[in-house]
């Protein structure tokens, strides 16, 4: 048997399509209630409902054998695992941002960064040359520059459309992200088989989905 952690949410809900059509019965998660632990079916796959930042700490502790979540916790976690797949949905992309019309890099030296992402907002800026000052923030970061908390925000964006509604705008794409599938590094040891069997099954349909 292996367990796979799956991030709730919109990643969950395009997983579920994905199992589906790779053949697993999905039934006890399209029907979950309140539960967090599910079965695919007759076929020794456990699937475990966590947030995204503890898809990865279950990873790393072998609780989980495979976890499925987005690259942009991938990247600000920085967990020892293996990042086998790209899944192909859950795209978006990392973006500095800020108030419409402001030039960033204009006016005095020091800037301050809002952010539910700080290490890969350090990141960033580290590697323009630039020490700025990271504040992080966990609900709805778009608030920040408009409170003057900030000069701009490093954030996650699909449409756009939250950032428009709130008279602010893209300055520079960072990075795109996406759903990932990866694994524990000793359950690709001892579980070889099983998780063979589940990547090649997932893959062919992302492969049709290309």
């Amino acid at each position: 048997m292996i367990r796979v952690a799956l991030t709730k949410g919109r990643i969950e809900e395009q997983a579920v399509d994905l199992f589906e059509k790779a053949g697993y019965d999905v039934s006890q998660l399209r029907s979950k209630g309140r539960r967090l632990l599910f079965t695919l079916g007759d076929e020794h796959v456990e699937v475990v409902l966590a947030k995204a930042a503890d898809v990865l700490t279950y990873l790393e502790h072998g609780a989980c054998d495979v976890g499925i979540v987005g690259e942009d916790t991938i990247m600000e976690y920085n967990k020892p695992l293996y990042e086998l797949m790209d899944l192909g949905f859950g795209k978006c992309h990392f973006a500095l941002a800020g108030l419409k019309g402001h030039n960033f890099y204009e006016g005095y030296e020091h800037k301050k960064i809002a952010t539910k992402y700080p290490n890969v907002a350090k990141a960033y800026f580290a590697e323009k040359g630039m020490n700025v000052e990271i504040v992080k923030i966990e609900g709805s970061v778009e608030l920040a520059p408009i409170l003057k908390l900030s000069d701009a925000i490093v954030d996650i964006v699909e449409t756009g459309k939250t950032l428009r509604e709130n008279g602010l705008e893209v300055y520079e794409e960072i990075a795109p992200v996406s759903a990932r599938l990866a694994v524990n590094t000793a359950s690709i040891k001892l579980k070889k088989a099983e998780i063979d069997s589940l990547v090649s099954r997932v893959s062919a349909v992302v492969g049709e989905n290309k």
